[in-house]
């Protein structure tokens, strides 16, 4: 039976799928792909530790290093040991930090985070970014569920991450604006942004094979500042770009997404009798 909880979405069953989503979000960010996925793997999608619904993050200062050292205890909690890492934005960067410690059987990153180069102003301007989108959230939302009514609206809240908003249905807008206002770790990411912290490192180290599928139109993450590190520094690494997508690019093309991912993992899944070692498998 299928797992849903405002912490974990666990459903289907063969190659294990892991589905990361982005800064403030939650597994429903992922909606819009989970049946045709769910048809085909065993998808597990966390609400990251600090998001609405996820588990608490306790420490004062959130780095990648420390969010995967959450994440990778959560998976051994639930069993999953190596699988294919799929992740949007944060959770992009996150399946590329969960590569270089073995977890990954094959990674597809839609528009990772953390790429730019050191000593880029990126990320103090990703920072102010952050800081004001909050702001206006916070003050939307009391009227959310009547401005998300109308189609424009939508398109116009929406625009920084997707570039058709307008096709969202309301109750969904609502939703996510709502979601991402529960993300209890902003201001512990704000501050690590604003302080220019190198976000991914020692990019040689990965090992699994990595799709960069980028957004056209990312309006969060512009390919031409956020790609260039990561395509030069990850080994071996196949780039594609996402045609008419924004940020988020689950929501403006699924199917796009949907092919994208089973094109990936379908062709980085061992045949039988050739498969990786279980989590019990490697730990007995």
């Amino acid at each position: 039976m299928p797992e849903i909880t405002p912490a974990l979405y666990r459903a289907g069953s063969g190659e294990p799928v892991v589905l990361l989503h982005g800064f403030t979000g939650t597994w429903k960010h992922w909606r819009p792909v989970l049946g045709e996925l769910v048809a085909r793997y065993e998808v597990i999608a966390p609400t990251l530790a600090g998001h609405h619904g996820g588990p608490a993050f306790e420490a004062d200062e959130l780095t990648l290093e420390a969010a995967a050292d959450h994440l990778c205890g959560h998976l051994d909690d639930i069993g999953v040991g190596t699988a294919h890492l799929v992740g949007n934005s944060m959770g992009g960067a996150l399946a590329i930090e969960l590569a270089k410690r073995g977890r990954a059987r094959s990674v597809v990153a839609l528009a990772p985070g953390g790429g730019w180069e050191p000593g880029h102003a990126e990320s103090q301007r990703l920072a102010r970014f952050f800081a004001r989108t909050i702001k206006l959230s916070q003050a939307a939302a009391p009227r959310a569920p009547q401005v998300m009514r109308r189609p424009g609206s939508r398109r116009l809240a929406l625009r920084d991450v997707m570039r058709h908003g307008e096709l969202v249905q309301p109750a969904d807008a609502v939703e996510l604006l709502r979601d991402s206002l529960g993300c209890t770790v902003s201001d512990r990411v704000i501050t690590a942004l604003q302080a220019g912290t190198p976000v991914l490192k020692e990019l040689g180290q990965v090992s699994a094979p990595v799709l960069l599928a980028w957004p056209q139109h990312d309006r969060i993450l512009p390919l031409p500042l956020h790609s260039p590190r990561l395509r030069r520094e990850i080994p071996g690494n196949e780039f594609r770009v996402l045609p008419g997508c924004g940020h988020v690019p689950m929501w403006d093309d699924s199917r796009l997404v949907v092919d994208t991912i089973v094109e990936w993992v379908d062709r980085h899944t061992p045949a039988a009798g050739d498969q990786p070692e279980t989590l019990a498998a490697s730990t007995a």
